[in-house]
């Protein structure tokens, strides 16, 4: 979704009362969306944890299904058909997405094996880190401008990435792939310039193949799960597709109403879920060299919003790190 879709949650001009009246239901709207979006997106981990049994590379394959299943019916629904056809008769286009498929299926793939071994914890710190990972892509592929804030705060998170290396004697893994390809998948889905009800359509579409594949050469070999286990499983297993989808739309129609500064904002939402699930209510250990480095981490973030919205007061709108637009 392209910026100049985007409408700033600022008051209008004195003396229109009905347009101000509009303009606040329609922030308080967007916020309510942005809530809702980033917050299922937190409690991810409680969804993939219910299913933890499940193989993450069946699951992957389900959410594929099931997510392309309940988007074609949405694309359907909203006449999408004629915006999907002008994206795939792009050669780039069709390229870009391809890649972007590869990367959000390997996001997947880690994050859901992560919640499966008890790596929240860690996964929680990837997508803390993945706005700093955003900035730096913006910096060497777009040739965007570092500001010496945005430089500060880069500088912080490496040293709490590399101070958890050096203290837990290997690089944080799991952290490190999801920032980096949910990062990447970013940068490339605003190179396509793709709306997103149509960009994950053709994604799933390209991914549906090999998961039917993958799901029929289970079943032959009497190794697949679902319909071979707890009926709750196989309902979890169903609601896959609404449970990818739906938050994605709801950001949608948050990012349509809000600034791009309070949309960075509410994103945190999501890893801070994360996190205190992963502390509070799945009982992952929280060593004292993780928290020098979330706390690194934090003091990185908290710079760079603090900038983002410095700037924001004084001028127009910042926008949102590559891949939260």
């Amino acid at each position: 979704m392209g910026a100049d879709e985007l409408v700033a949650d600022v008051p209008v001009a004195a003396g229109s009362a009905v347009a101000g009246t509009a303009t606040r239901g329609r922030v308080r709207a967007g916020v309510l969306y942005g809530v809702a979006a980033y917050g299922l997106w937190g409690f991810f981990p409680v969804y993939f944890r219910a299913i933890r049994q499940v193989p993450p590379l069946e699951i992957v394959c389900h959410r594929v299904i099931w997510s392309l299943a309940f988007l074609l019916i949405l694309m359907a629904l909203r006449g999408g058909w004629r915006a999907t056809r002008a994206a795939v008769r792009s050669r780039r286009n069709v390229v870009t997405l391809g890649a972007t498929t590869l990367l959000i299926a390997g996001n997947w793939l880690v994050f859901i094996w992560a919640v499966a071994h008890d790596q929240v914890l860690e996964a929680s710190l990837g997508y803390f880190i993945n706005p700093l990972v955003n900035v730096v892509l913006g910096f060497v592929f777009l040739h965007e401008r570092l500001r010496r804030w945005q430089l500060l705060s880069v500088g912080l998170a490496a040293a709490g990435v590399a101070y958890l290396t050096l203290a837990g004697g290997h690089l944080p893994g799991v952290a490190l792939f999801l920032a980096g390809t949910f990062a990447s998948y970013g940068l490339l889905r605003k190179i396509a310039q793709v709306d997103a009800l149509v960009g994950l359509t053709v994604e799933t579409a390209l991914l549906a193949p090999l998961a039917l594949a993958y799901l029929a050469y289970q079943m032959a070999h009497g190794t697949i799960s679902f319909g071979h286990g707890a009926l709750r499983v196989d309902g979890l297993l169903l609601l896959a597709g609404v449970v990818t989808a739906a938050p994605l739309l709801w950001f949608t129609e948050a990012a349509r109403r809000l600034r791009l500064t309070t949309m960075g904002f509410l994103q945190y939402m999501t890893p801070t879920g994360h996190f205190l699930l992963a502390v509070f209510a799945f009982g992952e250990t929280f060593r004292w060299t993780q928290g020098v480095a979330f706390a690194c981490i934090w003091a990185a973030l908290a710079t760079y919003l603090l900038e983002a919205a410095t700037r924001a007061r004084a001028g127009p709108a910042v926008s949102l790190p590559p891949g939260m637009e």
